[in-house]
């Protein structure tokens, strides 16, 4: 299948990171490229692009679809390991790092991933197949509690424990093996008049358990801290999440570097010394626009923030 993903707020991306023609980028989440080859359109034969994902397939779909471009290097890795890749490669400092956390269309689509509530397949939702957990783990050896806290924490379900109980109650009969299968546990568990709230009645469950599958709200934090101490002065990160709780902690994680200073408000001075590592390009997120929303759909949950290094 083609690497089809649309990159979202594309130009407001570009205009985020403030391109230098010599500079070195990062692409935390490569994808299929398409942010990062109107990053390369933009540097000279001397500026250099890091492209980072931790999904094989997304990687022969950039290295295919950015093939006329000779200063890419790409790496299969986690964007969490930011501080060892860059390392690895040599790279001191960096002018832009840009990440996407929302999954690809190509994800989706590719119905054996089993990321897609639409579409039957046996539960996976690993980005890196190649290692850790999957959704079938956590729906098959997870205790009632255990996926009670994941459907709540991390997919904002209300329903939650009552379909942890129902997931429990399926699975002595057999394993819940497909998405299709989970689906169907989903929809039995949420009272009918529910279902209509906030989309497909099984949204909710499927963003918990890929979140706990791959880790992606434990990584956050680190990779954007590592992420700064990486940038040149007046070096940008931009970061595109797609769901609250993301965007909660990247607003936070800005916040906190661009006023680290934890001196009691009494004190009528700052007496830690902390000074500010970032200042913040805009105090509120970048949405899309109407010309987007009209062209992609899925931009409308996206929200963009952008930090500069002092």
């Amino acid at each position: 299948m083609e690497f089809k993903h649309l990159p979202v707020l594309l130009n407001e991306c570009l205009d985020a990171l403030d391109i230098k023609e010599d500079g070195i980028y990062v692409d935390c989440t490569l994808g299929g490229g398409g942010h990062s080859i109107e990053i390369l359109k933009r540097l000279s034969p001397q500026g250099r692009l890091i492209g980072i994902d931790q999904d094989e397939d997304a990687l022969r779909a950039a290295a295919e679809n950015l093939k006329e471009y000779n200063n890419v290097t790409y790496v299969h890795n986690n964007f969490y390991n930011i501080e060892e890749i860059l390392q690895k490669l040599e790279i001191e400092k960096v002018d832009g790092i840009l990440m996407d956390l929302g999954v690809s269309s190509f994800q989706l689509d590719s119905a054996e991933r089993g990321f897609s509530y639409m579409k039957d397949a046996r539960l996976d939702m690993r980005m890196d197949r190649s290692k850790g957990i999957s959704a079938y783990d956590v729906v098959n050896n997870y205790s009632e509690e255990e996926i009670g806290e994941v459907l709540r924490n991390y997919g904002e379900e209300k329903f939650s424990k009552r379909i942890a109980n129902f997931i429990i109650d399926r699975r002595v009969e057999k394993p819940i093996e497909t998405t299709l299968e989970l689906v169907n546990v989903i929809d039995a568990a949420i009272p009918a008049k529910y279902k209509r709230e906030g989309g497909h009645p099984a949204k909710r469950t499927f963003q918990g358990i890929r979140i706990e599958v791959n880790g992606e709200l434990k990584i956050l934090s680190k990779a954007v801290q590592d992420g700064v101490q990486r940038l040149n002065h007046g070096g940008r990160m931009a970061i595109i999440t797609f769901q609250s709780l993301e965007d909660r902690i990247i607003k936070n994680e800005f916040k906190d570097l661009h006023d680290p200073c934890k001196c009691p408000k009494e004190l009528p001075m700052c007496v830690c010394g902390k000074t500010p590592i970032v200042k913040l390009i805009s105090r509120k997120p970048i949405v899309a626009t109407e010309e987007e929303l009209e062209i992609n759909k899925r931009s409308r949950s996206a929200k963009l923030r952008v930090a500069q290094k002092n």
